[in-house]
């Protein structure tokens, strides 16, 4: 339920497919609306979770087990909205709202605590394992998260590239900004078990294992998601520079014009 798996998928949210050509103003003048807000991803999917775990856990409000159903109904239905609203499956969406379902499940079966460490460390894990195993298909998850025609000219950057002789050299920029990305999901894994280990001491179905839960999930964004999205930025900056090293062209001209 950690919000570092929110936060990959807010950077992928917007590396969705081109736009298409035929698309009226009217439908591009809706866009900005539909653009996520910060404050209410951080309410929907921390703040309030937290409150209610924390706080509404105890016999003379919600108690346990009703304090963790509606403290994860937030950012399921939150995540479910993502996926209605797109009208595609987002892979990552669909990641976040079985990790809830998942923390929910072992919560509510009060399963031993390390179940939920083990599945917090698990998903990002799967997700570096998968970013490396993509560089050898026909389909790297470089180019879906980073390198798309939603961010960059694509088609502008691969014949400069050509033009230089340096279509080689980008592929493996590729690479090594994949294996960048790699160990941010690594770095979440790792950060995912040591919280939830940490965090996680008395058993499932206890009002105090649901206070210890609603701070998981409050320490998620600083001691998790933070990190791994500074790393993703590190990589946005390592591939822009070296497009423009090798294709000679400045960030203005790669970028795709708003």
């Amino acid at each position: 339920m950690t919000d570092s798996k929110q936060a990959h998928s807010d950077t992928t949210n917007a590396v969705t497919q081109p736009e298409t050509v035929g698309e009226t103003a009217a439908q591009q003048a809706q866009k900005p609306a539909q653009k996520e807000s910060l404050l209410g991803n951080l309410l929907l999917n921390i703040v309030i979770p937290t409150l209610i775990l924390t706080k509404l856990s105890g016999d003379d409000w919600l108690g346990t087990k009703w304090a963790i159903v509606v403290a994860l109904a937030f950012p399921l239905v939150y995540g479910l909205r993502d996926l209605l609203r797109s009208g595609k499956v987002n892979f990552f969406s669909a990641l976040g709202v079985i990790s809830i379902l998942l923390t929910g499940g072992i919560s509510l079966l009060e399963l031993d605590a390390k179940y939920i460490a083990i599945k917090e460390a698990a998903i990002p894990g799967l997700l570096g394992v998968a970013t490396i195993v993509s560089l050898y298909t026909r389909w790297p998850l470089v180019r879906t998260l980073i390198y798309n025609d939603r961010i960059l000219d694509t088609g502008k950057i691969a014949n400069r590239l050509s033009a230089n002789g340096n279509e080689t050299a980008f592929e493996r920029t590729l690479q090594q900004a994949s294996w960048m990305i790699a160990g941010s999901f690594f770095l979440s894994s790792t950060l995912n078990y040591i919280l939830a280990e940490v965090l996680l001491q008395s058993p499932p179905g206890t009002e105090a294992f649901n206070e210890e839960l609603g701070k998981m999930t409050a320490l998620s964004f600083p001691v998790i998601a933070l990190p791994a999205t500074i790393i993703l930025m590190l990589v946005l900056v390592f591939l822009f520079r070296r497009i423009g090293k090798l294709t000679g062209l400045s960030l203005e001209e790669i970028m795709v014009q708003q």
